[in-house]
């Protein structure tokens, strides 16, 4: 009889051993933080919060040199008519209204792309002298006139601030003797350039 007292103590302790003990090993695993999840959902949580920076930049002139001045402006229909006669081109006894700006210097001076864009045209006309048309990422065309000479083919992608040529003479206004003459469009139709120039625009297509 004391035999199989002290022995049934012994087996009730090792069942109840065998029981308990996995199911506290498996509490303990289960609650323990695993650093590799927590990482993940902490990087998932910022990435998703960070937020959509909308890419800006400011159009530069067409040119470099400080001495570069404004010969003739733009024709604005809501400008005084001091600034619309200023703004006439004279040629063969025809009166034509600038659609862009003038630009001369007191020499040659190098000619520059106002954004990056592609160059989608380069032609050399008898009136108005070698040209360069560039298409920019925002959707916008900026055309560069009476070239003397053009660094640039058609296809290439240019950086804003690119020299792509160099400023020269033509036909239609050769009383300017030396200059560029500069064109912005917009939305398939020319804009005043300096309500553009110096400005900041998003890089978004069509803004």
């Amino acid at each position: 009889m004391t035999k199989v007292k002290l022995k049934l103590p012994v087996l009730f302790l090792f069942v109840v051993a065998l029981v308990i003990l996995p199911v506290l090993t498996m509490k303990f695993v289960s609650t323990e933080p695993s650093e590799e999840v927590t990482d993940y959902t902490m990087d998932e949580v910022i990435e998703s919060e960070l937020p959509v920076i909308n890419q800006t930049t400011t159009i530069i002139n067409p040119y470099t040199d400080p001495s570069v001045s404004i010969k003739k402006g733009y024709y604005d229909y809501k400008a005084d008519e001091d600034s619309q006669l200023s703004s006439i081109v004279k040629h063969d006894n025809t009166y034509i209204q600038n659609t862009g700006i003038d630009y001369v210097g007191e020499n040659t001076f190098d000619v520059v792309s106002i954004l990056n864009g592609t160059i989608i045209n380069v032609k050399d006309d008898e009136e108005l002298g070698k040209s360069v048309e560039i298409k920019h990422d925002n959707g916008m065309i900026s055309i560069y006139q009476s070239l003397s000479e053009v660094y640039v083919t058609k296809d290439t992608i240019v950086t804003q601030g690119l020299v792509i040529g160099k400023s020269g003479e033509n036909k239609l206004d050769k009383d300017l003797g030396n200059h560029l003459h500069f064109e912005i469009y917009e939305n398939g139709g020319e804009v005043n350039p300096l309500n553009y120039l110096n400005t900041e625009i998003s890089l978004e297509k069509g803004n």
